[in-house]
């Protein structure tokens, strides 16, 4: 029965979730988190924790690194912290994982923990997914990544939410000199500012509490390498000039520690944001915009590539099948229905249509009928009567509260809607009321 009520809990969120036991059994595994990570729940409840995001026999405060189960069960707090998760196949994700107190239906102690991936687009498994198209903005673009992935310089991808730009920076890994070695991505905005500095460089044992082992930082550990740094605009601007420094030098050191340290990387990043205007404002240093984007890449948002969806759609499709299902299929009428739609999500927002889609179908077909849109914030009626509030402040908190009750409170949808980061949009709602 607590097993039930646990699972009921966490399956509420979209966010990878497990709920493990005083002894780090783990006792309720949300949907989210078995396909992240290519899990069936047999294979985790009552396997111990360390065993299946670790792949190790000991606890991970026992190697070196800060510890959510020990915080709650031995300091009584809840914690949050950067670790590397495996997937069944092997592969590391960085990933955000938030540790919080759970109480069960008799009033024991449980440790939640929800998983916030620091790669972007996981959940297509981008480790296989291939980049798809035909229309003339496509194949530009991937000449211009062609070229890119010549150079040695650093490239900055620019484009619109959900148009694949991880997926583009693999492209340009795969094809340079540095094939086969690191390829290590981070989204920017997914990284606490407090934490910053400690994901890149990494840290010497003790140089705060709890850090009892040495650790490299995502840079060191891109040496030979690329490093992707996704959502690079979401930098906090007094860490930016440390970044700078280390694009320049070269050089880094690892917080707490004195060595001057070096790593060859080559940098991608991504942005959704116009940087130059960024600049303009005083919210990107100038001197860095330049320093990463010796070439800039334009990625063409689905609408001016419409040739292009029926394929990414089969691409997709086959993906969210799964193994133990053959892939839906579009009819005539889907397919055509998909093609005269703008996708202001892009690819991303196609995924969750299609995904609704095969849910919709019984038959293996996809047909018009399953194709449903969810209205733009411009569109969406609103059903209940706001009540007046005055100014700037209050219109801003009723349109993004109509957002979130349009979207069933998924943030980073409305995130995305928004053009903001998760972080700005958490910032908001505290500033709003609206947490």
């Amino acid at each position: 029965m607590l097993a039930v009520d646990l699972h009921s809990l966490i399956e509420t969120h979209d966010h990878p979730f497990v709920a493990i036991d005083g002894d780090y059994h783990i006792v309720a595994a949300n949907q989210a988190y078995c396909r992240q990570y290519g899990l069936a729940r047999e294979d985790i409840l009552h396997r111990r924790c360390h065993e299946i995001s670790h792949h190790s026999p000991r606890p991970c405060h026992e190697n070196g690194e800060l510890c959510p189960h020990l915080a709650l069960f031995a300091g009584g707090e809840s914690s949050e912290v950067l670790h590397t998760h495996y997937d069944n196949a092997g592969h590391a994700c960085r990933s955000r994982i938030k540790g919080m107190a759970l109480r069960g239906a008799e009033g024991q102690l449980y440790l939640g923990e929800m998983v916030f991936p620091l790669e972007a687009d996981l959940p297509l498994g981008c480790e296989e997914m291939r980049m798809v198209g035909h229309s003339p903005a496509f194949l530009a673009c991937i000449d211009h990544l062609a070229r890119a992935a010549e150079s040695e310089a650093s490239v900055l991808l620019v484009g619109e939410s959900g148009v694949g730009k991880e997926l583009a920076a693999r492209f340009l890994h795969e094809r340079s000199g540095r094939a086969g070695r690191p390829f290590i991505a981070i989204n920017c905005a997914a990284v606490p500012e407090a934490m910053f500095a400690d994901e890149l460089f990494g840290h010497e044992r003790g140089a705060f509490t709890g850090s009892t082992a040495q650790k490299k930082g995502l840079y060191e550990l891109a040496d030979g390498g690329t490093l992707f740094l996704d959502e690079i605009s979401e930098i906090p601007p007094a860490r930016q000039a440390k970044l700078l420094r280390v694009l320049e030098t070269g050089e880094f050191r690892r917080v707490g520690g004195t060595a001057t340290l070096r790593a060859d990387v080559r940098l991608v990043s991504a942005s959704n944001r116009n940087l130059l205007d960024w600049v303009d404002r005083g919210l990107f240093r100038e001197d860095l915009y330049y320093r990463i984007a010796g070439i800039d890449v334009a990625l063409p948002p689905l609408r001016e590539r419409s040739e292009d969806i029926q394929a990414l759609a089969e691409v997709l499709l086959a993906r969210l099948g799964g193994p133990d299902r053959p892939p839906c299929r579009l009819d005539k009428a889907a397919a055509q229905r998909l093609k005269g739609y703008p996708f202001p999500g892009n690819v991303r927002e196609l995924r969750n249509v299609l995904q609704r889609a095969m849910l919709l179908s019984r038959s293996g077909v996809i047909g018009a009928d399953a194709i449903v849109f969810q209205p733009s914030p411009a569109q969406a009626p609103v059903e209940r009567v706001v009540q007046a509030d005055p100014g700037l402040k209050g219109m801003e908190r009723e349109h993004i509260r109509d957002l979130l009750a349009l979207h069933q409170g998924h943030r980073r949808t409305v995130a995305d809607l928004l053009g903001v980061s998760e972080r700005t949009l958490y910032r908001k709602l505290g500033r709003l009321g609206l947490k």
